[in-house]
């Protein structure tokens, strides 16, 4: 959906939530509202809710990106373009999508996405996280939350800059669906929250948080990399004395290029610095590193979780990394060689930490399944790569047929496959059964944990 569409488009839907009056558009099968303020913050501050209105709020703009670099390599794998959205530090917005026709009583189930991209790098609103065909086909509501990234969201310093800060205005997101989303047709009670990589790792930690089962019932935790979230505080301290020099008056392009710099400071921290930019524990919102599994503990009789990750996460990250390509052209055994370190480092930053959350969760009293997402683009280099589920879950032909992740793979078979996948994870968010065991053939197998 290009940016400035909205505008131009004639059919405007009227809601009345206890914020004020906002106004969207009808769009196809989907009705639409966008750039809706959640909270306000200045620069290296904690959220506040964003104050009511009274007169009509046109939601018709999407909601701006939180200023960031460009990142070539996923352009060419994504099919995104760098500065698809304006840049604002003041980003704090939210989309929602629902069915169109949707009675303002329908108390549908309600699905809030958080973004990936490394906690540096994303938007709620990227054409490549449509919605569209997930709302339509499985009769939900989607809310897209855009938030703080980077210095400007993630990094505390030892002169007293909190930390978290893009987690916390998560949680301001979480909390105006839940005063406002009724006045939409959603339902606060059939709350999801779902997310990809960061995403993912976002919606972990704000199970940790103590009012997160007040927040969200349901939690899809994908691709999370949780296996390198624990023993961070040294390299958090290293960039954080090394983002010093950063202020309330560096503008926000300077910030933007002084996080390269913060994050080579971590590199010598080994394999925690594949994410420089990330939650730190015993910062607000979260408790200490040794306390946090008690934290989850708490949660976990008020929220179910569906979590996985792709069957081989690190082939998106092997075209980026000489030594490995060279590795892979090594007569007979190359290929053989990058298999088994694909297998290792999937399972020892995604795999092992993802079964590991869903046994605590059961343990502590939840309910969980695990899933293993196996789909890949006939003959195509990345395989079932980190991010390849995200074409099946926000599919659009005209967005994603240039991607290379997809490059191989007829749009017929994309769809077919997405259908399946978007159907079950709008299964769970409904709070059907998903039963002990099941399987999409050629896409993902699950099973109750």
């Amino acid at each position: 959906m290009d940016v400035n569409l909205a505008a131009n488009l004639a059919v405007n839907l009227a809601f009345a939530p206890p914020c004020g009056p906002v106004t969207g558009w009808r769009d196809g099968d989907v009705v639409r509202a966008t750039g809706i303020p959640y909270a306000a913050a200045g620069r290296f501050q904690p959220p506040a809710p964003a104050p009511d209105w009274s007169d009509v709020l046109m939601a018709t703009t999407l909601s701006p990106a939180c200023p960031q670099g460009p990142v070539p390599f996923l352009d060419d794998v994504l099919g995104t373009r760098y500065g698809e959205l304006p840049g604002d530090e003041h980003c704090q917005r939210l989309s929602i999508t629902l069915p169109a026709g949707t009675d303002v009583g329908a108390r549908l189930p309600v699905m809030v996405w958080l973004h990936g991209g490394s906690y540096t790098s994303g938007s709620g609103d990227l054409a490549i996280f449509d919605p569209a065909s997930l709302v339509a086909e499985n009769h939900v509501i989607v809310v897209s939350v855009t938030y703080r990234l980077g210095l400007f969201g993630y990094l505390a310093t030892g002169t007293g800059r909190p930390a978290n800060l893009g987690l916390l205005d998560q949680l301001e997101a979480f909390r105006w669906v839940q005063r406002n989303i009724a006045a939409f047709g959603g339902d606060p009670g059939r709350v999801t929250a779902f997310g990809q990589s960061a995403g993912g790792d976002a919606v972990a930690h704000l199970m940790a948080t103590p009012e997160a089962a007040s927040l969200f019932q349901r939690a899809i935790i994908q691709s999370a990399p949780l296996g390198i979230s624990r023993g961070r505080e040294k390299m958090n301290a290293a960039m954080g004395a090394a983002a010093e020099a950063v202020t309330e008056s560096t503008s926000a392009m300077e910030v933007v290029a002084a996080e390269e710099d913060v994050a080579r400071t971590a590199r010598k921290f080994g394999l925690v610095a594949a994410m420089p930019f990330g939650t730190q524990y015993g910062h607000a919102p979260l408790p200490q590193e040794s306390e946090i599994d008690r934290a989850w503990n708490a949660a976990a009789p008020g929220i179910d979780v569906l979590i996985g990750h792709t069957a081989e996460e690190v082939r998106l990250f092997l075209p980026q990394s000489r030594r490995l390509g060279r590795v892979g052209r090594i007569p007979v055994v190359g290929e053989t060689v990058l298999k088994a370190i694909t297998w290792a480092v999937t399972e020892l930053v995604y795999g092992k930490s993802a079964r590991q959350f869903a046994r605590r969760h059961v343990r502590a009293g939840g309910r969980a399944h695990s899933y293993v997402l196996s789909w890949r683009a006939p003959g195509n280099p990345y395989g079932a790569a980190h991010t390849v589920d995200l074409p099946l879950l926000f599919g659009h032909q005209g967005t994603w047929e240039a991607a290379g992740l997809l490059a191989g793979a007829s749009w017929d078979d994309i769809n077919a496959h997405g259908r399946a996948i978007r159907a079950l994870w709008a299964k769970f968010a409904h709070g059907d059964s998903l039963g002990t065991r099941g399987e999409i053939p050629g896409s993902l197998r699950y099973r109750s944990v």
